[in-house]
């Protein structure tokens, strides 16, 4: 009996795993060809619908992602969400729209991968959450480091305790934000939604607030738009509930792509984040590599979602509650 019981448990899972997936796009620009991509290389997944106000972002969508013609398409996400009905929403539109598309989406009885930041305002986020309660549905947000082997490893030793209390961060962004989104959305404060702290900026104040499992207490901060609306160099700093200290800076003028540091001090050791490699230094030994074989596994987080839609997974990694956090430490 129990032999059979295991067998029709292993039978289920195999039927959900292959359970077929509609999935709608709003917003269909370069970000959001990317997830088409990843979204259509998993098994019976299927981009039903397109919606973008932008023609050309539509055909560049189809070609990039390698959609047929037929698939429709819609300049109105409300007119999409009537029309298919899909089963889940992958939304990557201007940051100032998330608000809308997530709740919209929701309201349709649809699942949610919505980009970063989640939404731009406290309220907004609070409203998600109670939204996602209320249906039951998943919101998974764009946050991909959650699934990193890299960052598991720092959060994992950060909470474990094994090195002791966490007393000081610093942390570090840069890259040519500046000029490259010269005139574009990021930098409108409407569509935007803020500045480079709020589009680049939010991963790494996720992150630290995830890896540290901590909620400021008190925050003090210096921007400067440079001469745009909105800000382009962030010098902020933080004391934690738990004690610990920690400097932010978001440099949104540099040359050159993406850059980031990290660091993270504790009682017995340090972990140093450089050019995309960990280092652990533990009390009384030197700086040594952390090698990728201590690390956990990673995750693509389009796969992800697609799990969690199917009940192939049953925790969150990337939940509404992330995107809380970090609006109201940014707001």
């Amino acid at each position: 009996e129990k032999c059979d019981s295991k067998l029709q448990g292993i039978e289920q899972g195999l039927v959900m795993s292959k359970q077929k997936v509609n999935v709608a796009f709003i917003g269909c620009g370069g970000n959001a060809r990317g997830h088409g991509r990843s979204v259509s290389n998993v098994e019976a997944v299927e981009i039903v619908a397109l919606s973008d106000p932008n023609e050309s972002s539509l055909t560049a969508f189809k070609e990039n992602v390698g959609l047929s013609e037929s698939v429709p398409t819609y300049a109105e996400h409300s007119e999409m969400l009537a029309d298919v009905k899909p089963d889940a929403v992958v939304i990557s539109s201007p940051h100032g729209l998330h608000f809308e598309h997530i709740m919209a989406a929701l309201n349709a009885g649809c699942h949610v991968h919505t980009e970063k930041p989640m939404v731009c305002t406290v309220e907004h986020a609070k409203q998600v959450i109670g939204k996602v309660e209320e249906t039951g549905l998943h919101l998974l947000i764009g946050y991909q480091r959650h699934l990193s082997p890299t960052y598991q490893y720092c959060r994992g030793l950060v909470q474990s305790g094994k090195l002791g209390k966490v007393h000081f961060v610093e942390a570090h962004q840069s890259q040519n934000w500046y000029r490259n989104q010269r005139g574009k959305w990021r930098q409108d404060p409407v569509l935007g939604g803020g500045g480079q702290l709020n589009d680049s900026g939010s991963h790494l104040i996720d992150i630290l607030l995830w890896v540290l499992e901590a909620s400021p207490d008190t925050v003090f901060a210096m921007i400067d738009n440079l001469d745009i609306e909105v800000d382009v160099l962030t010098a902020m700093s933080i004391k934690f509930d738990t004690g610990a200290l920690c400097n932010i800076s978001i440099v949104g003028h540099a040359y050159g792509g993406v850059q980031e540091d990290f660091s993270i001090w504790m009682e017995g050791g340090t972990l140093y984040l450089r050019a995309g490699k960990l280092y652990l230094q533990e009390k009384g030994g030197g700086i040594v590599e952390v090698a990728e074989s201590e690390m956990p596994p990673g995750a693509n987080k389009d796969e992800v979602f697609i799990e969690l839609i199917r009940g192939a997974r049953a925790d969150n990694p990337i939940g509404a509650e992330n995107g809380l956090r970090v609006i109201q430490l940014t707001e």
